[in-house]
């Protein structure tokens, strides 16, 4: 460093760049610390900046912070939530297993500033007032997960679901081959297997919205370890209301701190659904590269939206990439699930030891997923196109559609004449016709793509 200052803590004086808004903590954290290049997601910043400015309100409603100095700490502590200053949280994710050296920057940087327009106030005596790394953190985590999936990802999987059934409303009368095994099976239409996936993110949104009842939980008010040590019995609720009043989201003081410091089961559960959805938004990823596969030697009963060239030797190769796309988000997002439930399993005693990396991981589920569910609607499912005569070639010469004779001429029967017609490469009626003795306008009443996938669902709608 060219250019620094000298700043003190309790363990002595530290270099610190001229310009820093942080102290010596923080410089020792990053001296420490040298190990990704990764710092603090944005949303966890902002949940810090919050939380500051919320504890600052109501240690001074609660006679515990001087009115001048809470008015200074919350208008620096919002400017911190609205990442004006990012560039100043410059600490490694992987550091201090209690992400207090994290806690530090954000109260030597609200410090800093308070410092700057006039207010001294302490870092630890004033901005940590009544707090602890130890439930600040956790509640940072906890705080910037549900204004991430409140705010981005709902909408997203909202927007996803509505895109999904516009296209099966459009596509309800449309039949297709149904597979099972990847195997010809009985027919269903456009609608009835996007209603499937849409019933996925539906059943996806519900989950979410049940874990978050347990994230909006809040353990801040425990500080050390959940016994509220220096802290009004009040501060947590009041800091909670606070909160919900500044995201509008409904915040509320956990029934036990013990549990929110000691563990990270609320974000493992979260984290949990995050998986389950991943695993849902791959199987419909997959489903339509299956549908896209060919034009010719594969499926082709859609055709993707055309984005970019597909292969930098093969000239008019054109590639389903945004299902792929989601492909890989899925898999950052189970793989993200394994990091937080090791995480989780990492709490000791009174305090769990992995929390900033609970906080990447977590963070980076919900914007990965939120971002490719909008891209997947727009660039993928609102624009593909159905090649309804593909589709009717493999229909008409679907075998498996003897089933529904099965009742008329039994199982052997139906058996022979569907492997004749695999085997001849005819059309199923045709054959039946010769096996079975019916006239025709009862093979087509009973062999009807459409009528047959009428069938619907037991107990539910049939979709489409």
């Amino acid at each position: 460093m060219s250019q620094y200052r000298i700043e003190r803590d309790s363990m002595g004086e530290l270099k610190v760049p001229a310009d820093a808004l942080y102290g010596a903590q923080t410089q020792r954290a990053v001296d420490n610390f040298p190990i990704s290049g990764l710092t603090m997601p944005r949303e966890f910043i902002r949940a810090l900046g919050l939380i500051k400015s919320a504890a600052a309100q109501a240690n001074a409603d609660l006679g515990h912070l001087r009115k001048t100095s809470a008015k200074a700490i919350r208008k620096a502590a919002q400017r911190v939530a609205a990442g004006e200053f990012d560039a100043h949280f410059p600490i490694d994710v992987f550091q201090t297993g209690s992400g207090t050296s994290s806690n530090m920057n954000a109260n030597e940087v609200i410090a800093h500033l308070c410092a700057a327009a006039g207010t001294k106030v302490h870092p630890n005596d004033d901005v940590n007032n009544g707090q602890s790394s130890n439930d600040v953190i956790p509640t940072a985590i906890q705080v910037s997960a549900a204004l991430t999936v409140s705010e981005k990802l709902l909408p997203a999987l909202a927007h996803l679901r509505k895109t999904i059934d516009q296209r099966a409303k459009e596509l309800r009368k449309v039949a297709k081959t149904g597979r099972t095994h990847l195997m010809d099976a009985m027919p269903v239409t456009f609608g009835q297997e996007l209603g499937g996936w849409s019933a996925q993110i539906r059943s996806g949104i519900e989950r979410l919205l049940d874990a978050l009842e347990r994230v909006r939980k809040l353990p801040q008010g425990g500080t050390a370890v959940g016994t509220g040590i220096n802290a009004d019995a009040q501060l947590g609720p009041r800091v909670a209301a606070e909160l919900a009043k500044l995201t509008g989201v409904k915040f509320e003081s956990a029934d036990n701190y013990f549990e929110g410091i000691s563990s990270q089961d609320a974000a493992v559960e979260l984290s949990g659904q995050l998986k389950t959805l991943a695993c849902t938004l791959m199987k419909i990823s997959n489903d339509l590269r299956w549908m896209n596969s060919g034009p010719l030697a594969g499926l082709g009963e859609i055709e993707l939206p055309a984005l970019q060239p597909g292969s930098s030797i093969m000239p008019g190769k054109v590639n389903p990439v945004i299902p792929e796309a989601m492909a890989m988000v899925c898999a950052q997002v189970i793989g993200n699930d394994t990091t937080i439930t090791i995480a989780g399993q990492s709490g000791n005693f009174q305090l769990n030891v992995m929390l900033p990396v609970v906080a990447l991981n977590l963070l980076q589920s919900v914007e990965l997923l939120a971002n490719a569910s909008r891209l997947l609607a727009d660039k993928a499912i609102a624009g593909f196109k159905v090649r309804e005569d593909k589709i009717k070639e493999a229909l008409d010469k679907n075998p498996i559609l003897v089933t529904a004779l099965n009742a008329v001429i039994g199982y052997d029967k139906g058996a022979a004449t569907a492997k004749q017609a695999y085997k001849e490469g005819r059309p199923i009626i045709d054959v039946a016709l010769e096996t079975t003795g019916l006239p025709r306008k009862k093979l087509e009443q009973l062999l009807d793509p459409a009528a047959l996938a009428k069938g619907g669902i037991h107990g539910g709608s049939a979709g489409g």
